[in-house]
């Protein structure tokens, strides 16, 4: 299982990261896009995915995998239960949704 120590730890490092506390959920952004979202009791994960490839996600592993909030719906969002996740599935899921928010020359530069 992996935390949100874990989730910190790959996510402050991408370029252009900010970490922020917005009403007692901790969020990862790129400006003000934010592109990973922790819940209350930090057991799930959102992050920016596809919003045409997220059924197909979910449908994949739902023991993984949930669709987002209804009021996140209209967003490319998805959400990942933090347990059941080990930590490459976990750093890919990071550096895809940082990939989706940060400019493309500065993750081809990051990236390399």
């Amino acid at each position: 299982m992996v935390t949100v120590d874990d989730v910190r730890r790959i996510a402050r490092p991408l370029p252009r990261t900010e970490e922020a506390l917005v009403r007692d959920r901790v969020k990862f952004r790129v400006g003000r896009i934010v592109y990973l979202a922790l819940s209350r009791d930090e057991t799930l994960l959102g992050f920016a995915f596809p919003r045409a490839e997220r059924a197909g996600l979910v449908a994949a592993e739902p023991e993984k995998f949930l669709m987002p909030e209804p009021a996140d719906e209209r967003y490319n969002w998805v959400r990942v239960r933090l347990a059941a996740i080990d930590e490459s599935e976990l750093r890919e899921i990071v550096v895809e949704a940082w990939r989706m928010v940060v400019p493309k020359r500065v993750a081809a530069a990051h990236l390399g």
